[in-house]
């Protein structure tokens, strides 16, 4: 049995820290007692106890001249205030990734933003973390919880939302935490503090459980970083949880040829080494522990090892004279049958033609091809020499592996042949195998899907003695979408044009992906020149939709995109259809004191003043119109700027009879003779001298025409009277 130790397994910076601080201060012969477990270990924590550390849960108990040490977790702010008010000497172990999160949360609480915490709202780390918190926070275990928080509206999605994480939170569902979180609210900070010793525990206790047939983790059971490890190692392989080596005796070994040996990160040296220990034990015949920086490119064997592929391992110190070139003779269901100019019979096993299953000799070969081949046996007895067209394949192509390996490249190949832990992707006569983490297919959808397809995928280990490699069709995309995303962030300005599909809706709008991993928003205000409830009632989750960057930021990554067209915009109708003098026919939909607002057309309303009904004085408009009557009215005005359209019904009725004339012509034919100024003129050019006589009669006649018009003006303005006022 072969035993692979976890290079990270064991104590993490900070818990390694704090038991080294805990222990010089032991080694000069003071007193210590530590708030509550210092580490997640009851084994480690029993040494502590025996060598006179006490364990007080509050800092009142804390004994006489002790220095009391505070937790790798830390405390709440009040606990730390409590201790100096009792004056008691302390040491604060607290981890400085943890310190780090405290600092976070209270400077951006003292900002005004909500604070949203991705952990266990009972584990300590996080009980301390919200006592740094001036505004209210809220702690989510998954996407789900954030999701509830979402939908009871906790909080307005508009406020400022600042997002960190438990140190030693699943960095898996913490990526879909935050992915909900940025569709869910728009003024979102996002902090990274999965401590990074964390983060890389987790990957390689992944990557244990893909290859061993069985993974051992070591650690407290009421240890969060290590109820994870082993969470993650239980949905690849077989998995138990030990707190100390005499736990083992409990695990059938029985059938398991590799065990990878993980711990979590408050796992003492001596513990993980008594495990191993007590496992070799176990078995004479288990080999010696393989460190995990010596097994970095150790690959798992997706297929039983045959008699055929240990000889492909001495390919490698292969001479010139093992490789030949073969004339095809004869092509046969089982073989094929070449000349090397030898005495012997040359013969291509079918399996050895090619590494793709789908490959047909009977089609793809003709009698007198040359093929190049190696020579994998010679049977002189026989006069045969067994050949191998795949195995040359795989010598040619096995450098361009490696350089692509090296330099990242991303391949082309096609997936022919579904395993139990993966994928066999062939490319260039090359078997690469992709494990099924790797392969894009969701943990409970079907590989089979994938068989036959072509697929993009990157080379992200190779075993050089086997000549083995694995890919990821995962890295490939996440490169592709990355290479997408610089590329559009590398052209992107305000105004361009793009055509994208709508991934999500929120009651606030509607997310449009624009690019690979480039996600832009139109507002609700955005979607539509009336006024809509939700997005839903313009656009759903898959349309595909044109839109255009209205404003971008390029620091955070966001985009607000603009949906409404201009030719759409119901002043562009207005301005294009109904101009200033047009006379249409509008329906009255709303009343007021000062006049009625007449529909135009939907969502388009203009104002007929009080003044602009009739040529009547009226009170109210009422006297004349009703809500729902169509009416003819002439557009008199229309104020773009400020969005105001004036009619009128008074300039399409016709002129009023000018009732004071009436009273004019009354005056002269009943009252006194009036002559006219042209008449009084005449008059005096025939006789002057009586002109003379008559002059007070003039004057008197002026004055008369003077009055006249006076009363004529008058009548006017009284006329004018309504409009006006």
């Amino acid at each position: 049995m072969e035993i692979t130790l976890a290079k990270t397994a064991g104590f993490c910076f900070g818990v390694d820290r704090a038991v080294k601080l805990l222990e010089e201060h032991l080694a000069a012969g003071e007193k210590a007692a530590t708030l509550g477990p210092l580490i997640h270990n009851p084994d480690f924590i029993a040494s502590l106890q025996a060598r006179g550390v006490s364990i007080v849960d509050t800092p009142a108990e804390t004994p006489p001249d002790t220095t009391l040490f505070i937790r790798t977790h830390g405390v709440p702010k009040a606990v730390t205030a409590e201790i100096e008010r009792l004056s008691l000497p302390y040491r604060d172990v607290t981890c400085p990734f943890v310190k780090r999160i405290h600092e976070i949360v209270q400077r951006q609480s003292a900002m005004g933003d909500v604070i949203l915490i991705a952990g266990d709202p009972q584990h300590p780390e996080v009980t301390g973390i919200k006592s740094y918190a001036e505004t209210p926070v809220f702690v989510c275990e998954n996407a789900g919880a954030l999701q509830e928080l979402y939908e009871k509206n906790a909080f307005s999605p508009e406020k400022n939302v600042s997002l960190v994480s438990q140190t030693t939170f699943d960095a898996k569902e913490f990526k879909k935490i935050e992915k909900n979180a940025k569709k869910l609210y728009t003024n979102l900070k996002i902090f990274g503090t999965i401590c990074n010793a964390t983060s890389l525990r987790q990957e390689e206790a992944q990557k244990l459980s893909l290859e061993r047939d069985m993974v051992i983790v070591i650690g407290g059971r009421n240890s969060s970083n290590t109820e994870k490890l082993y969470r993650i190692c239980s949905e690849n392989t077989r998995a138990y949880l030990i707190e100390n080596a005499a736990e083992l005796s409990e695990i059938n070994f029985n059938g398991v040829s590799t065990v990878g040996v993980t711990a979590g990160a408050s796992t003492p040296d001596s513990i993980i080494k008594e495990v191993v220990k007590t496992m070799s034990e176990i078995n004479e015949n288990i080999g010696t522990v393989v460190e995990a920086a010596e097994q970095a490119a150790t690959i798992a064997d997706p297929e039983e090892v045959t008699f055929e592929q240990a000889l492909e391992e001495s390919l490698n110190s292969m001479s010139n004279d093992q490789q030949v070139v073969g004339t095809v003779m004869h092509i046969a269901p089982n073989e094929i049958q070449v000349d090397i100019g030898r005495k012997q019979t040359g013969y291509i096993p079918i399996d050895e033609y090619s590494a793709d299953p789908t490959a047909d000799p009977m089609t793809e070969l003709k009698v007198g091809d040359e093929l190049n081949l190696i020579i994998m046996k010679t049977n002189d007895a026989e006069g045969t020499i067994m050949l191998s067209k795949r195995r040359y394949d795989a010598v040619k192509y096995w450098d361009g592996i490696v350089e692509a390996y090296e330099a990242g490249t991303i391949l082309e190949g096609t997936v022919v042949e579904v395993i139990s832990k993966g994928l066999i992707v062939f490319v260039d006569g090359i078997r690469i195998f992709v494990p099924a983490s790797q392969s894009t297919v969701p943990r409970d959808g079907r590989l089979e899907e994938m068989l036959n397809k072509d697929v993009k995928f990157k080379v992200i280990d190779i075993d050089r003695r086997r000549r083995r490699a694995v890919g990821s069709i995962r890295d490939a995309f996440r490169a592709e979408r990355k290479e997408a995303k610089d590329k559009f962030w590398a052209e992107a300005a305000v105004g361009q044009k793009y055509t994208g599909k709508v991934k999500s809706l929120t009651d606030y709008g509607a997310f449009v992906e624009l690019a690979p991993g480039v996600d832009g928003m139109i507002h609700r205000t955005e979607l539509s020149w009336k006024r809509i409830k939700h997005p839903s009632d313009v656009v759903a989750v898959g349309d595909v939709v044109d839109v255009y960057i209205k404003a971008l930021d390029t620091e955070k990554k966001k985009i607000s995109l603009g949906y409404k067209k201009i030719e759409d915009n119901p002043w562009e109708i207005l301005r294009r259809d109904y101009p200033i003098g047009s006379e249409i026919t509008v329906k009255i939909v709303r009343m007021t004191t000062f006049g009625a607002f007449a529909e135009i057309f939907p969502k388009m309303e203009g104002l007929i003043h009080i003044s602009q009904i009739s040529n009547e004085r009226i009170e109210k408009p009422q006297d004349v119109i009703s809500i729902g009557d169509e009416v003819k009215v002439k557009i008199t005005d229309i104020d773009f700027d400020k969005k105001r359209i004036s009619l009128s019904m008074k300039a399409l009725l016709p002129p009023p009879e000018r009732k004071h004339e009436d009273r004019r012509s009354e005056t002269r034919e009943t009252g006194p003779a009036v002559l006219s100024i042209d008449e009084l003129i005449a008059k005096a050019n025939a006789a002057d001298a009586k002109a003379a006589e008559e002059a007070p009669a003039v004057e008197a006649v002026a004055e008369a025409a003077e009055e006249a018009s006076a009363a004529e003006a008058v009548a006017e303005a009284a006329e004018e009277a309504p409009a006006a006022e």
